[in-house]
């Protein structure tokens, strides 16, 4: 009844301007729509003016009435949120859509332009503020503060890997002249460096010494930065002691055996301190850990996992899910892994390791939300 009333009242489309948004490096197109008749405009791309100024325009042209509700969409991607919030500031009702989510023509050849685009955009708004939610995914919009808490963490997920690369380059040089190093870096890797020598005792090339210094340079201002945010992200939690929120979150989170500092930080600012849920289903499905049957006809199938969540969540999740049997044996999660898929196969471990991490992620919201610890889990001993 809620639908048919919500279609009803929009069918109408009085007092409602849809406008709809296709966004690019160098060029917007902005479509507009009001009782049926439509507009579309090009402006340049980030230039906020010309984009108020093409809704005025549209106003004026299309005689949208004024005070009249205007409803936008736009797809999610690299331009983020502050679009967004832009609208919003601007009166806009405006959702953010999930590019994945909307349907197309499975034709081997369909037309496919910026301007067909856009007006599937506003055909879709509308149908979706006529009670047809399932035409689109719409993206939870975090708050600025949300956003900012995940910059530390992806920094640091960002400067390990080039840690990484910088590590393997500078072994890559050394193994083709014969050497072989165990570590690289250090306070003592310079002296370590010019006591190396080749595989016929000779000294390194000089070209190729001071290449690796070089690289040696950029790795160590890497590991530096590395070291600065892992010390800020302490302090931010040791000073937030008291105080509630995200940082109270991490805390408990580390006081559990199996989850270290690096894990607890991830979970609460990607996923548990700004996301709201209602059950369990939905933790798992945030996080792409929910099954995809597929069942057409006599056709019965499980396709795997959606993988359509948060994907640092979910190989997180993955990973400590691993931790956590070796570290919480007791915990009603790992007898139940251990019943279920002892003396299976390393691949069936595999699939039951995924289980693991769906019914962890929902244990630990439950933790962080009611305070009721997993069944059987323990707490690391506190320190002196």
């Amino acid at each position: 009844m809620a639908q048919m009333a919500l279609q009803a009242n929009d069918s109408g489309l009085v007092g409602v301007l849809y406008m709809a948004l296709e966004l690019s490096k160098s060029t917007w197109k902005v479509g507009f729509e009001y009782q049926g008749k439509r507009r579309i405009k090009n402006v340049p791309g980030g230039e906020v003016s010309a984009l108020r100024q093409a809704l005025d325009e549209a106003r004026h042209k299309l005689g949208v009435p004024a005070g009249a509700l205007v409803r936008c969409c736009y797809e999610a991607g690299r331009d983020g949120f502050w679009l967004h919030r832009l609208l919003e500031g601007w009166g806009v009702q405006n959702v953010v859509v999930d590019p994945a989510s909307i349907e197309v023509s499975r034709q081997a050849r369909r037309a496919k332009t910026d301007r067909v685009d856009l007006q599937s955009l506003l055909s879709k708004l509308r149908q979706y503020h006529a009670g047809e939610w399932g035409v689109w995914k719409v993206a939870k919009v975090p708050s600025e503060q949300d956003e900012e808490g995940r910059l530390l963490h992806r920094e640091l997920e960002r400067l390990k890997k080039e840690r990484t690369a910088h590590v393997l380059r500078i072994k890559a040089l050394l193994f083709a002249q014969g050497v072989r190093v165990e570590r690289v870096g250090g306070k003592q890797w310079a002296a370590a460096l010019m006591a190396l020598r080749r595989y016929d005792g000779r000294a390194l090339p000089a070209d190729l010494m001071a290449q690796v210094r070089r690289e040696s340079e950029r790795l160590a201002m890497v590991q530096a930065q590395i070291t600065a945010i892992e010390k800020e992200q302490a302090r931010r939690v040791r000073e937030a002691a008291q105080a509630g929120g995200a940082m109270a979150m991490v805390r408990a989170l580390r006081q559990l055996k199996g989850i270290g500092p690096v894990a607890a930080w991830v979970f609460v600012m990607e996923f548990f301190g700004w996301r709201q849920f209602k059950n369990g289903k939905q933790v798992g499905a945030l996080a792409g850990l929910t099954g995809t049957p597929y069942a057409s006809g006599q056709m019965q199938r499980e396709q795997g996992i959606s993988k359509a969540g948060n994907q640092r969540v979910r190989a997180l999740a993955v990973e400590i899910a691993w931790l956590w049997l070796r570290h919480q044996p007791d915990s009603a999660i790992s007898r139940w892994y251990a019943e279920r898929f002892a003396g299976t196969s390393k691949r069936h471990k595999r699939v039951g390791i995924v289980a693991v991490a769906r019914k962890l992620l929902v244990a630990l919201w439950r933790y962080l939300d009611t305070g009721e610890r997993p069944v059987g889990a323990r707490l690391k001993a506190a320190r002196a």
